[in-house]
């Protein structure tokens, strides 16, 4: 059978299968005792690897799949309520903390890839990418470093922003020529150079909101670290059999100062209007608009991204309309595995579950559900914007042959960070170690911590055992 008739029958197939799920006299279907919103999704994501140059239909198709099987069989769901809760809109326009509901996360994803989609190119005409050759070392060394700076930019730049200027980078630097394996690359340093930083990533940024202290996040770096150093070693070795860091700076290349100006309004706006009001695509699109008064903007490169933007907020929609009340218990092997589902399901609903649940160690967990998501390029924001300027790389297969040391990166990454620091589950603001979590016990004066596996992993006043 064709791919081309599997791809039409999909929707078909998708909405017969509860039929038999009815048949056996379940309420809401489910097969085997798996809610039936899994498996939709799971063969959207299917769809998604097979049909990989029809992505954008395949999320459209699924998500409208989604939402028909919920409102036939799901008596409970509100669409109007899922997206914007029971607070008023208005207070929740004005007071970020009474926000319910997805329409915020869906509104700064869409203003942010298309905003960030705006900045790459005004960044690559700023002449900046066209004279960076000129500092970075010769050979797979150039390559490194460029994930180096995509790391750093990261930890307080948001990271579709620094896999965006990566990206534009390699495409100047290695001559529109960037192996399937680099461009990997790129999302994985981007993610993990936002994962111990609460203004790096939205994951992050949501704990710090929550009552996280940002000292009780940063000590991700240590499997970030880690991570980068793997990925950056193997990603440029492809990088350099496949195309040689160009040696010399482009011949007259000047640098546009207003242009330069426009990207740091941009960045700034990012920052200033998620720290102050949770929602960072405001403060870019301020910055596009104001810079329209002292450059050209480059409009046209929306046109390029909106397919992609589309395809993402899909994906992500469905993600929110999954049935996952609650999570297994707290544990190092919980967040673990969640670095392994964040790569196919968006890691903001995932991490708010987790805050509502408390008792994790929240540095392990920013690092597993943001660079957990590198694995697949649909599995974050950055792979998904960066894509948009690498359409090659929309293909999942691909992405995992050549893209296979971010996954081992991960695993390394994470036993490192669980061998130097342990399992440190923290407070947040709803819920309180000492006082909510069932892996606290106490022994006359001594508190022992323990995870879900009654692993002992911290104990005051002796040394670390099992």
């Amino acid at each position: 059978m064709s791919k081309k008739l599997l791809f039409l029958l999909m929707p078909v197939l998708m909405l017969l299968l509860p039929i038999g799920a009815i048949a056996q006299g379940s309420s809401i279907p489910s097969i085997g005792g798996i809610r039936f919103e899994f498996i939709l999704f799971a063969l959207t994501l299917v769809s998604v690897a097979l049909f990989h140059k029809q992505t954008f239909w395949v999320a459209i198709i699924g998500l409208t799949t989604i939402l028909i099987f919920k409102f036939i069989f799901d008596s409970e769901f509100n669409l109007f309520h899922h997206f914007f809760g029971e607070n008023s809109f208005n207070e929740q326009i004005i007071y970020k903390g009474l926000r319910q509901g997805e329409w915020s996360t869906i509104l700064n994803l869409l203003g942010l890839l298309l905003g960030f989609a705006l900045l790459a190119k005004i960044f690559e005409e700023s002449g900046v990418p066209d004279i960076i050759p000129k500092y970075l070392p010769n050979d797979w060394k150039g390559g490194f470093v460029l994930l180096v700076l995509v790391f750093v930019l990261s930890s307080f730049l948001d990271n579709i922003a620094a896999a965006m200027i990566g990206g534009t980078i390699a495409l100047i630097v290695f001559k529109n020529k960037v192996h399937i394996g680099y461009i990997a690359g790129i999302v994985a340093a981007s993610n993990a150079g936002g994962s111990g930083s609460v203004v790096g990533d939205t994951t992050t940024t949501m704990m710090w909101i929550e009552g996280v202290s940002p000292l009780n996040v940063v000590h991700a770096y240590v499997a970030a670290g880690v991570a980068l150093l793997i990925v950056a070693w193997f990603a440029s070795h492809q990088q350099d059999k496949y195309q040689r860091i160009a040696k010399d700076a482009k011949q007259g290349a000047k640098i546009d100062w207003g242009k330069i100006i426009i990207v740091g309004l941009i960045l700034i706006g990012a920052i200033l209007s998620n720290f102050l009001y949770d929602m960072p695509a405001l403060g870019v699109w301020i910055a596009i608009i104001i810079g329209s008064f002292v450059r050209k903007t480059p409009w046209g490169e929306i046109s390029g991204a909106i397919k992609g933007t589309i395809f993402l907020l899909c994906l992500v929609t469905a993600a929110s309309l999954m049935p996952v009340d609650d999570l297994p218990s707290a544990s190092w092997l919980t967040a673990f595995i969640l670095g392994f589902v964040s790569a196919v399901f968006d890691n903001i609903p995932l991490t708010k579950l987790c805050l509502e649940q408390g008792c994790f160690d929240w540095g392990m967990l920013a690092y597993t559900v943001g660079f957990g998501g590198s694995m697949i390029w649909f599995g974050s924001s950055a792979g998904v914007a960066i894509t948009n300027k690498f359409g090659e790389a929309r293909d999942v297969f691909k992405w995992i042959k050549y893209g296979w040391h971010v996954i081992l990166a991960y695993i390394v990454g994470f036993f490192v960070l669980y061998a130097i620091i342990g399992w440190e589950p923290a407070d947040n603001k709803f819920v309180k170690v000492a006082r909510d979590c069932n892996c606290i016990e106490k022994t006359n004066d001594t508190i022992i911590q323990t995870d879900s596996l009654n692993v002992k992993i911290k104990t005051q006043g002796e040394s670390q055992s099992e």
